[in-house]
């Protein structure tokens, strides 16, 4: 079997050229597929929501306090105090957000929903590279300043 692609004007003693081609075509990090698993994107937003000042918690007072308890038995749950108050679900390119918070007494609660809501936009998308499509936040209670002194008490019990 002959070789009769050549470069050039053909003469037989010029080197012959040959194109490197990679195998299985395209960019390496575009083969194959890459799924995010749903507490992957809850850990993340539950993060960044946290970040922001004004939020005291996530979750209801119920969740929190079942998820007290659930930490303080081994192998109690699965769902961690990081991704408490978050639901995620995720597609292949876009995901959506639920998250319910709880915010300090004293801080403009649109203000804290909005700066949750542009944090966790902001770390999900950079982190996971989906589009998210949508964060809903619920308050669903409000810290109040006399609270702090009741919850050490509550602890000790």
């Amino acid at each position: 079997m002959t070789d009769t692609t050549h470069s050039g004007a053909g003469a037989a003693d010029e080197p012959r050229r040959t194109s490197v081609t990679k195998r299985g075509g395209g960019d390496p990090a575009s083969r194959g597929k890459t799924t995010i698993a749903d507490g992957v994107v809850e850990k993340i937003a539950g993060l960044a929501a946290r970040d922001v000042d004004g939020v005291h918690a996530m979750g209801s007072g119920l969740s929190r306090t079942f998820g007290a308890v659930r930490d303080r038995v081994p192998g109690g749950g699965t769902k961690s105090g990081v991704t408490r108050g978050v639901k995620a679900e995720v597609g292949e390119v876009q995901t959506a957000l639920d998250l319910e918070i709880v915010v300090v007494y004293g801080f403009s609660i649109t203000d804290v929903a909005g700066d949750v809501r542009e944090n966790v936009i902001a770390a999900v998308e950079r982190m996971t590279g989906l589009e998210v499509v949508e964060v809903n936040i619920a308050v669903s209670d409000v810290k109040l300043p006399e609270d702090e002194e009741e919850e050490p008490e509550q602890r000790l019990q």
